[in-house]
């Protein structure tokens, strides 16, 4: 395939996507080339500010934008059910659910207002339960769901006897372990959909070593040479949040794409290049694990897929 760009993406006129985290950074871009294609975009993000500066930023750029911001607090659940009852209530089906925002590496425990581990909760069981609460109108649309993960996936482990790391808390595994129920949750949402006839497309993307505040709001917090490292770790090897965003939109959006998909950059390790498809590590397939973890997800959240 020859390099694919946003000018690839097919006109999206009509059609509902809902980006999280998308006041700035990967879910930002998404956003802007989503609109761009003529999607109706709903920005969810729990900064009122930076959702109005997003969708000014997007109407500047593209003055027929139908573009909304919508309050989501991924920290928590009420939270996300409140958002997706605004939703039902709106009744217009959803055909684009981009699972993106997430924090990355937090120096210290800290938990969401439900008592879950911060990472854990944010990044995988809030977008656990939007999805499930969502369902309704994903499945009228046969929509896609593209849910984050991140080559960090690589040495994530599922610690299903405290997934909340109540003992032993260590940014990056913990971190690693989101990202891999992050492509774990794609995977299996895939297979119930098949097995339910829900019809959705379910797929996971991964930006590579992409340029965004992730660092900065995480283990380079408080600035130093963690973060003067990371800005030129990134400049090395990796890429803007622009490119890094190529692989949920080709996910989100590229004809023919099948459930359980993975999609990631070409370039050396995955770190930057091209968008297409990303190596999937063999703990991610674990379907017995990806059973457990789901029925985690639903006692720890109280949504079930039904």
């Amino acid at each position: 395939m020859a390099t694919w760009t946003t000018k690839d993406i097919p006109n999206q006129s009509g059609k509902l996507a809902v980006v999280t985290g998308a006041t700035g950074g990967l879910g930002l871009e998404t956003a802007l080339a989503l609109a761009s294609a003529g999607a109706d975009v709903i920005i969810a993000g729990r900064n009122l500010a930076k959702g109005r500066a997003a969708e000014e930023l997007i109407r500047t750029r593209h003055a027929n934008a139908k573009v909304l911001f919508e309050v989501i607090d991924l920290a928590s659940l009420a939270s996300v059910s409140a958002f997706a009852e605004r939703m039902l209530r709106s009744g217009r089906s959803i055909d684009i659910l981009v699972n993106n925002a997430g924090v990355m590496a937090l120096p210290k425990r800290e938990t969401t207002v439900d008592g879950n581990e911060m990472q854990f909760g944010t990044n995988y069981l809030s977008h656990f339960a939007l999805t499930g609460r969502l369902l309704p109108l994903l499945v009228a649309a046969k929509a896609r769901v593209v849910q984050l993960s991140s080559i960090a996936h690589r040495s994530g482990k599922i610690r299903l006897d405290d997934l909340n790391y109540a003992q032993g808390y260590k940014p990056w595994p913990v971190y690693s372990q989101t990202k891999l129920a992050m492509l774990m949750f794609a995977l299996e949402l895939d297979r119930r959909s098949r097995a339910n006839n829900w019809d959705l497309t379910s797929v996971a993307a991964h930006p590579g070593a992409a340029s965004t505040d992730l660092m900065a709001n995480g283990p380079a917090a408080g600035g130093g040479i963690m973060a003067l490292a990371g800005q030129i770790a990134v400049k090395l090897i990796g890429h803007s949040a622009a490119e890094g965003a190529l692989p949920q939109l080709m996910a989100a959006t590229m004809p023919g794409v099948r459930g359980g998909e993975y999609f990631g950059p070409q370039g050396w390790k995955e770190f930057k290049g091209p968008p297409g498809h990303g190596k999937i590590e063999r703990q991610a397939l674990d379907t017995a694990i990806a059973a457990q973890l789901w029925a985690a997800s639903e006692r720890l959240t109280g949504v079930s897929f039904g």
